[in-house]
């Protein structure tokens, strides 16, 4: 399929569809619903689903034969195979209508170009209850890079929270063995998400499986995981810290009864931490440096 340059311009028809700016029908050009054989039709080559659980297009191949399909599939002709059309949205549905033998399925015509098509696949997909997280994730970066929408645009037109999206797409940067497992069901989005901090995730990733962990528990094992390696570290900093940073460092933490750090950095200049272990330390310390103001 021809690869459209992304514009990073307002709302594309897929998005403007769900936010009822426009329908993917055109009002100029109405395309009513009508059938055609399931062998006329062809999948999208840019269907943003890779992933079909057989058992699942077996269940719904038995609803189709108790009630029919209920929602036509939305097809467009053929760019080049005259007398055929390639599915935009409903691929799903069609695969399991030639489970279930059905030889013809409802459909509505839309001419939509290769990036329409491919937003309106996309954000049909992102509907469906049954994605699973990282085909979620992957589904919000293809509409944010190739056609220019942030997170909180899609947080309107989809009726989802930005964080929802947000830590969607945190996924995509854990290893691509966890990836696979939670695609797999191995993992839920609650597992994997506590686990993008930790520098050995597949390890740790193998570990929850193989003691059916919940996800309190994983994010207390990759809190564990991480305690040995902060001693030492924080030892190594003190170390190369002069013995006059080492008692400012103190004369501050006793003076306002928290942590504080020191990191000179010499002509650079340098940071000052304090660290506080709850909200009314963070309270106290905010009403003593706005005292001076």
């Amino acid at each position: 399929m021809a690869e459209a340059k992304s514009e990073k311009r307002g709302l594309g028809r897929g998005l403007s569809a769900l936010m009822a700016d426009v329908d993917l029908i055109p009002s100029d050009r109405p395309a009513p619903r009508q059938t055609l054989p399931v062998e006329q039709l062809t999948p999208n080559p840019d269907q943003p689903r890779r992933t079909f659980a057989p058992e699942a297009l077996q269940e719904l191949a038995q609803s189709l034969k108790a009630r029919g399909m209920l929602q036509p599939l939305i097809v467009r002709p053929h760019p080049r195979d005259k007398g055929l059309y390639q599915i935009v949205a409903g691929e799903r549905r069609w695969r399991a209508a030639q489970i279930a033998q059905l030889h013809e399925v409802p459909v509505v015509i839309s001419n939509l170009n290769d990036t329409e098509m491919l937003e309106v696949a996309i954000v049909e997909n992102i509907q469906r209850s049954d994605l699973n997280a990282i085909e979620e994730a992957a589904s919000y970066k293809q509409l944010m890079e190739r056609f220019g929408h942030t997170q909180e645009k899609l947080a309107e037109a989809l009726n989802k929270s930005r964080s929802h999206i947000a830590n969607l797409l945190r996924l995509l940067n854990l290893p691509d063995q966890v990836q696979a497992w939670l695609k797999e069901g191995k993992l839920t989005a609650g597992h994997a998400r506590a686990l993008i901090t930790a520098p050995n995730a597949v390890e740790l990733a193998r570990k929850v499986i193989e003691r059916n962990l919940s996800v309190r528990e994983t994010e207390e094992l990759v809190r564990k995981q991480a305690e040995p390696s902060q001693p030492k570290a924080r030892k190594a900093r003190e170390s190369a810290k002069d013995a006059d940073t080492r008692a400012l460092e103190g004369d501050l933490s006793a003076q306002l009864k928290m942590n504080v750090s020191i990191n000179h950095q010499g002509e650079k200049g340098g940071q000052l931490t304090v660290s506080y272990s709850d909200l009314d330390q963070l309270d106290r310390l905010c009403q003593m440096l706005g005292a001076g103001a």
